[in-house]
């Protein structure tokens, strides 16, 4: 049994049926975009089995790019949770027949509110369809499943319509990657666009020396810092150097090296420092990857220490 051909026809199957969907698209989208943006409420989501499977996904999807959604079972709208639908919102119903008993019960009283009602179905003539002020057709002609049983390339249509719905009304809204941080302020793009240096930075314990200090006394301090490196400072705390790991490590490899040397005569001078504290600790990250280093100094204008970042804080706090 050929099981990469099984997988192949699979999803030839699922795109065929999306390549279809995209050529005959004949509902009334700018009416659909139009109910929900102009809508004062929120765009609820209902269907049961696989049809609320997929509108529990398209109503995070929505909720996370600008449009306030949530999914709402319709059994438990029947028993109560009726009453989370407001006479400012709007129903996305879904049900692939159209008449999945649990949905058609609750249509009556989406009317007697005057909630508009955007279906999706197979069915034009099925009871949901004809309750819709909008019906989004999601038929297909064969399902994934060899069977033409299961519904496979029905949920998947279905599911990219709503991501369909959900691009449009980004676009209606211009709505930008920005827009999406700021409901993803825990996910790799929201730390991108808000976290800034000033965020991650260090300041307690830092592992700081005087230029007059013995290189014995600077190893115990770059040993008791835990940065692989030590600053030096004057006695205004201005940044004049900085010893790093790889500076010792090359120092030993000369003649005349001695551990009771002053610190400043085997440190770099002229260290990378960054004098914005508000930058963007992605963009942090970008200067310690050109400058190949894992230490960044964090300054004043008058050079004056203010606290610093490790590569390792960057790489913990998720930042790419």
């Amino acid at each position: 049994m050929d099981f990469k051909q099984i997988v192949k026809d699979t999803l030839l199957t699922e795109a065929k049926e999306l390549e279809k969907a995209a050529g005959k698209i004949s509902f009334d989208i700018d009416k659909a975009i139009d109910l929900i943006v102009n809508s004062k409420g929120k765009l609820i989501i209902t269907g049961v089995g696989k049809s609320g499977l997929v509108g529990t996904k398209i109503a995070a999807t929505l909720a996370s790019t600008g449009t306030s959604s949530f999914f709402l079972h319709p059994t438990e709208a029947m028993h109560g949770d009726l009453g989370m639908i407001g006479k400012e919102d709007i129903v996305l119903g879904i049900s692939y027949s159209g008449e999945s008993e649990e949905l058609v019960q609750i249509l009556p009283h989406l009317k007697r509110f005057n909630i508009p009602l955007i279906a999706m179905a197979s069915n034009e003539n099925s009871t949901l369809a004809k309750y819709s002020d909008v019906f989004i057709n999601v038929k297909v002609e064969k399902e994934g499943c060899p069977l033409d049983v299961a519904p496979m390339s029905s949920t998947t249509l279905t599911m990219a319509m709503g991501d369909a719905l959900a691009v449009t009304l980004m676009r209606k809204r211009n709505f930008q990657k920005e827009d999406f941080a700021s409901f993803h302020p825990g996910g790799s793009l929201g730390k991108k666009l808000f976290v800034k240096v000033d965020d991650l930075l260090r300041r307690e314990n830092l592992p700081i020396v005087s230029r007059e200090t013995k290189l014995k006394d600077a190893i115990l301090q770059m040993s008791e810092g835990r940065l692989g490196s030590v600053i030096i400072t004057d006695d205004n705390n201005k940044v004049i150097g900085l010893l790093s790991d790889g500076d010792l490590r090359r120092a030993l490899m000369n003649d005349d090296f001695t551990i009771d040397c002053t610190v400043e005569s085997l440190a770099s001078t002229n260290p990378k420092t960054l004098k914005n504290k508000d930058l963007l600790a992605s963009d942090a990250l970008q200067v310690i990857e050109d400058f190949k280093i894992q230490l960044l100094i964090v300054t004043d204008n008058e050079d004056k220490l203010i606290g610093v970042l490790h590569i390792h804080d960057l790489i913990e706090a998720g930042i790419k």
